[in-house]
């Protein structure tokens, strides 16, 4: 079922039975309006003849032929005197005795001074009428046929206004529901027109205050995301073909220049060297594209457990001395405490903050000229603070700016071997973490990394 068909049938409900129940109040009302009315009637009725009948104006005989005359053409009201020891001194018509008084009636007219009662269809009242000092019983009962067909007549216009008002209001409701609903439709007119050919294509906002407005805004907020992640990963692919086109340009070129002729031993020996070379290089970057699409995995999806940060910048210190001999890698501790144990210890994962400090340790010992690199574990607060430094040339402006741009190389590419991954690898997995990294830089004044991550 559609909203707008959701919204008409609900709209309808709720109104119909908001409109019953006004029909049904009004019906009540005047059905008790009625009632009261007939009853003053019954009441004026009853005590004008009983007056004429005490004063003596009109013998019984003949206010008895009146009223059974009188029945012939209308509901004609039938009135009986007694005294108040329950002697009859007038009735209507005896025969018909439409009340059947009985002493515990006369008795409680007689406590009550008034009493209102139905017998059947009739309504009849009892009262304490006094005349000339003397006190007598006064009985009158009738049928309101004019009240009962005028109540019909309201009962009959009432279910043709609610017949009639009921579809009404579910036109009225199905409209209102489609004109609500129409700028939802826009919108999804809209949407349906974006495309990835046409991914720039935003959602008209008419109102940002109210609730369409909202969703728009928030909608084409989503499809910014959406484009810069796409245009990210278009960026991603392009840079990738091309860093992996390189070794194997190398390795197929180097491969070819083999096969042409015969060569020696020694000749074979440095082009299996250069294949090696090439081939490890491309092994390097598909390497660090595997650790990037890990890092870039949910927290909750990543194993954490507690890490000691000396302990495992120990072992980074080793791995980076066992592929790199050449380097110099020195650690320092600036808190000493007794419980700094606690301080240095993060929540993280071992495998990814491993590669994380590998790669700003190596990026020191890469670019500075003794290719050293100065590692200080620290503390302050709510973290624990890595700083590694190097003394070699720093980076410019430009480098800084890029430096964690994916596939970025600085000015000396083409003296130092890389990828342009590590230097984004790091950031996200020390985000990952919960950390920060700032870079502080200048030329001629080597470069410093400062790792903060918050410790448990």
């Amino acid at each position: 079922m559609k909203i707008r068909t959701a919204l008409t049938l609900k709209y309808t409900c709720i109104t119909a039975t908001i409109f019953l129940l006004c029909t049904v109040l009004v019906y009540l009302v005047s059905e008790h309006t009625r009632d009261q009315t007939f009853f003053r009637n019954l009441k004026s009725e009853g005590i004008t003849k009983a007056n004429l009948f005490l004063a003596g104006q009109v013998d019984a005989s003949t206010m008895q032929s009146v009223y059974l005359n009188n029945r012939k053409f209308i509901n004609e009201v039938e009135v009986a005197v007694y005294t108040t020891d329950f002697k009859m001194l007038y009735h209507d018509a005896i025969h018909n005795d439409i009340v059947k008084e009985t002493q515990g009636m006369i008795n409680e007219i007689l406590k009550k001074k008034e009493i209102e009662f139905h017998v059947g269809k009739y309504q009849g009242i009892g009262i304490v009428y006094t005349y000339k000092d003397r006190q007598y019983i006064v009985t009158a009962a009738a049928y309101d046929g004019y009240g009962y067909s005028n109540l019909v007549g309201l009962q009959e216009t009432l279910i043709v206004l609610f017949i009639v008002g009921l579809s009404l209001i579910f036109i009225a409701g199905y409209v209102l529901a489609r004109l609500s609903l129409k700028p939802i439709r826009n919108i999804v007119n809209e949407a349906e027109m974006i495309t990835a050919s046409h991914i720039d294509r935003r959602i008209p906002v008419k109102n940002e205050k109210d609730e369409l407005g909202e969703l728009s805004i928030a909608f084409n907020e989503l499809l910014k995301r959406i484009e810069v992640s796409f245009d990210s990963q278009k960026q991603f692919v392009s840079n990738v073909s091309h860093e992996l086109r390189t070794p194997l340009a190398a390795l197929t070129a180097e491969i070819d220049v083999s096969l042409q002729k015969d060569r020696s031993n020694e000749q074979y020996r440095q082009a299996i060297l250069n294949m090696q070379q090439d081939a490890k290089r491309m092994t390097r970057l598909i390497d660090g594209l595997l650790n990037l699409a890990k890092a870039d995995y949910c927290k909750e999806e990543i194993s954490m457990r507690e890490v000691r940060l000396d302990e495992l910048l120990l072992d980074v210190r080793e791995m980076i001395l066992r592929a790199h001999p050449e380097y110099n890698v020195e650690l320092l501790f600036s808190n000493e405490e007794d419980d700094d144990d606690r301080l240095i210890t993060t929540l993280g994962n071992p495998y990814l903050l491993n590669i994380a400090f590998a790669n700003l340790i190596e990026n020191n010992c890469k670019y500075s000229a003794n290719h050293s690199s100065i590692v200080q574990i620290s503390f302050n607060g709510e973290w624990s603070v890595v700083r590694m430094s190097d003394n070699g040339s720093g980076m410019s402006d430009k480098d800084k700016q890029h430096l964690f741009t994916l596939f970025y190389r600085g000015a000396k590419e083409k003296s130092v071997e890389g990828h342009g991954i590590g230097m984004v690898l790091a950031k996200k997995i020390v985000s990952l973490h919960g950390g920060n990294i700032a870079v502080n830089s200048e030329q001629g004044k080597g470069t410093i990394f400062v790792v903060e991550i918050p410790h448990v």
